[in-house]
């Protein structure tokens, strides 16, 4: 496994040391050096610095080995190993932001989580439904009149709501501390029989809403629970190991901006056990909403993250290729090896299992406190 990063470009992370806990890292060259200090013991810390790039610079740091030397320990418990790159901040998401991955969220719904309904389904009102939404602006007046013909055609939807209409869709993936990185398992509630990896941009976003910077994400979806009602979404997106961020925060410089995360092409691979391959995209040029828009609906006067927080942009994957069956699309498998890519970004890389197999959250905001002010980094 490697991080697949470009050589150019300023990247910071997180890492856990054995015997010391978690450091703030940057990537110099080919290693990783530890940057934390007093003044900045978090990433939070560092992301609500006016200029982090002119405070890295400033930083000797403390090398702690090669990046091949990381990409080797994996998430192993006894070395050093890279953590998600998200501490303090909450983790929100945004849902239902491409055109194509809307209508698979109505097709959920019509099934009411059944896999085996899901392909007659498609075929009936898929086509309908995504000719009508080709091109259009959320909350626009072509959006409202859309909105009127698939009402009338009995082809309204929530997803359609929050798709086209003026409101995003924003809710919480996961609770601050609760992510895990890159080489870490990915969750799946042991419930879900019909699920899926989610490849996403994810933007850093300080206090004040200012975006700082970019990584990958995957944002576990288990179809099913979804499906049934989308008052289980917190059940369907936030379990134990469900959220991974990383490799690294790619941070906003003259090399790399938000016009590159409109441009970005994500690409997705899914090795299983089994000998089963899954391959599939995600272009950012087909976002229904502007990443700014999405942080301006998350933060503001209506609410405040005083600690920042990382929003999951939506993707446009939504799988349909059948592994199991006829017609029953894609699940998961435990075992299946997931890689989401992006070529300014790097590699996110994770293995799936149960929820109930991955490692417990145990190393929460307040064992990052007793942590930092045992080594003396608070209070600065």
């Amino acid at each position: 496994m490697e991080f697949g990063l470009p050589e150019e470009g300023r990247f910071v992370g997180r890492a856990w040391l054995p015997g010391m806990g978690p450091v703030l890292v940057e990537r110099r060259g080919d290693r990783l050096v530890d940057v934390t200090t007093a003044e900045v013991p978090t990433m939070r810390d560092l992301l609500e610095l006016d200029d982090p790039l002119g405070w890295l610079d400033a930083q000797a740091g403390r090398d702690l080995g090669s990046l091949a030397d990381f990409a080797a320990t994996g998430a192993s418990d006894d070395a050093a190993r890279l953590l998600s790159p998200a501490d303090l901040q909450a983790i929100k998401a945004s849902g239902v932001t491409f055109a194509a991955s809307m209508v698979e969220r109505v097709i959920e719904e019509q099934a009411a989580g059944n896999p085996d309904l899901a392909a007659g389904i498609r075929a009936r009102i898929g086509e309908a439904i995504g000719a009508n939404l080709r091109g259009i602006v959320p909350g626009s007046d072509r959006a409202a009149e859309v909105a009127r013909i698939l009402k009338a055609e009995g082809l309204w939807s929530q997803y359609l709501e929050v798709g086209i209409g003026p409101d995003a869709e924003i809710f919480t993936k996961c609770q601050p501390m609760a992510s895990v990185g890159w080489g870490a398992d990915v969750g799946l509630h042991p419930i879900s029989r019909w699920n899926n990896p989610e490849p996403e941009i994810v933007l850093a976003v300080d206090s004040q809403g200012r975006i700082k910077g970019a990584t990958l994400g995957n944002d576990v979806n288990l179809r099913d629970v979804e499906g049934r009602s989308a008052l289980l979404l917190g059940k369907a997106k936030d379990n134990n190991a469900s959220a991974a961020i990383g490799p690294f925060i790619r941070l906003f410089d003259g090399s790399y901006g938000l016009d590159d995360v409109r441009r970005a092409e994500l690409t997705l691979r899914v090795e299983g056990q089994d000998g089963f391959v899954l391959e599939g995209a995600s272009s950012m040029a087909q976002i229904s909403r502007d990443p700014a828009d999405l942080v301006a609906q998350a933060i503001g006067r209506h609410h405040q993250y005083p600690d920042g927080f990382m929003l999951y942009l939506g993707t446009l994957f939504a799988p349909t290729q059948d592994r199991d069956a006829p017609g029953q699309g894609f699940t998961h498998h435990a075992g299946d090896v997931v890689t989401i890519a992006e070529p300014a970004l790097g590699a996110l890389v994770n293995t799936v299992r149960l929820s109930t197999d991955c490692a417990p959250w145990d190393f929460g905001a307040a064992a990052l406190m007793r942590n930092l002010a045992a080594r003396g980094l608070l209070g600065a």
